[in-house]
């Protein structure tokens, strides 16, 4: 009934924060609990130092858009790709995946991607209703690519190393991205998207990759100094902003004060938003743990499952019909503790579900009806949800095969953090 009453409540139109603020109140005064419990688990929920890396990764990613460093990173990749059949779309899902690599945020890349190149594809002949959706689906990989900010929250929420997550999205990420670009290749064949007539000679990719060097050294600086001990993945999130700062002021000197000022606006409005949706969903998981709904579903689901390959297949379904209705952060918070005994009960690695988890729910963010990716990159090219559909199914096809490879060979996550311990 209380899992009930939160779909109900969402259906209705709230605010899924609020939406689960209401239904635990309920909950608990119908428990007769006392309300002070409320302000516990929120200020509780919310206060991690590990949470902290969530405004550093979001600031980073708006520093590193006005300071230059994206349409560098745009540049670089367009002399890598521009040159292959739909090499704009290509260069399109290479940016989004170094874009990813900093921010951590599906939003964030595609807003900054799709700013800069779907004018740019739409003026070289591209139909606005393929390139739209691509965009969205290249940003859906932001938060499996390291550093993600819903890996963090699942790592602080399941008691895993946010170390170890990350390295585990780096082929997961990977995977996605080289399925989007081998579709816009046979796309692009079959539509006649010719890219650039000659391959950019070799002192142009020099001179490109030597102006991008510095945005692209940020991912290995951030990675690097996880993988080998020198920071913390919340000290990293530091480093990355007084490094974009410093770039996008005194090097590439793009970066105004009025630009700073415009990113810690932003940067204020996506944490605080983050926030409120922590805080509740911990009263919300406070009050399904005490109400023992996590051994109730385990329960069920164990005795009408036999083993553990149907069991991803019940929850991948599930998580990607959430997905479809739910932010991605507020899934990872509702949806953790639900499945989280299960998955130790079938004994799956929990940095194997975590990656699963984070794959379904990006997914769910270019997917309609409320996929926000979607509308971002619709909003810069005027493009409706509609007029977008026919060229997003096979796209999604595309990351859904991902996400079987993903769910059924867990080496595929597993690999790096096992070989670098």
């Amino acid at each position: 009934m209380i899992i009930l009453a939160l779909f109900t409540v969402f259906l209705l139109g709230f605010p899924i924060a609020f939406s689960l603020g209401m239904v635990s109140l309920g909950q608990i005064l119908i428990n007769d609990f006392p309300v002070l419990v409320v302000i516990q688990r929120m200020f509780t929920g919310a206060d991690s130092i590990a949470l902290t890396a969530i405004p550093l990764f979001i600031l980073s990613g708006g520093l590193m858009y006005k300071g230059g460093m994206s349409k560098r990173i745009v540049n670089f990749a367009d002399l890598l790709l521009g040159h292959f059949p739909s090499g704009l779309a290509m260069v399109s899902i290479l940016a989004c995946m170094f874009f990813a690599a900093i921010t951590g945020s599906a939003i964030a890349a595609t807003a900054a991607i799709g700013g800069i190149m779907i004018p740019l594809m739409v003026e070289k002949g591209y139909d606005k209703k393929f390139c739209t959706p691509l965009v969205a689906c290249g940003g859906s990989i932001g938060p499996i690519i390291p550093p993600s900010i819903p890996l963090l929250i699942f790592g602080v929420m399941a008691n895993v190393s946010v170390a170890k997550l990350f390295l585990g999205g780096f082929l997961p990420g990977l995977l996605m991205g080289a399925g989007l670009m081998g579709y816009s290749y046979v796309v692009g064949k079959n539509r006649g998207y010719i890219g650039r007539e000659t391959k950019a000679p070799s002192n142009e990719v020099f001179k490109a990759a030597k102006d991008a060097l510095l945005a692209l050294l940020m991912p290995i600086i951030i990675i690097g100094g996880i993988m080998s001990g020198l920071f913390t993945p919340t000290e990293s999130g530091t480093i990355a902003v007084f490094y974009a700062l410093g770039v996008g002021m005194f090097v590439y000197r793009e970066l105004t004060l009025s630009d700073l000022w415009e990113a810690l606006r932003d940067c204020a409005k996506s944490t605080g938003q983050v926030l409120v949706v922590v805080a509740f969903a911990s009263l919300f998981t406070w009050v399904i743990t005490v109400n023992n709904i996590p051994q109730e579903v385990g329960a069920y689901l164990s005795a009408a499952i036999g083993n553990k390959y149907v069991l991803l297949l019940v929850i991948n379904v599930i998580l990607l019909i959430a997905g479809t209705f739910i932010d991605t952060t507020s899934a990872v918070v509702i949806f953790t503790p639900l499945f989280l005994p299960l998955a130790k009960s079938f004994g799956i690695d929990l940095i194997h579900f975590g990656l699963i988890m984070a794959v379904n729910l990006t997914i769910g963010m270019c997917t309609p009806p409320l996929g926000v990716c979607l509308f971002v990159s619709g909003s810069v090219a005027k493009v409706s949800l509609k007029e977008q559909f026919k060229d997003l199914m096979p796209m999604l096809v595309v990351l859904l095969t991902v996400l079987m490879i993903v769910t059924y060979i867990p080496e595929i996550v597993l690999m790096l953090p096992n070989f670098l311990g």
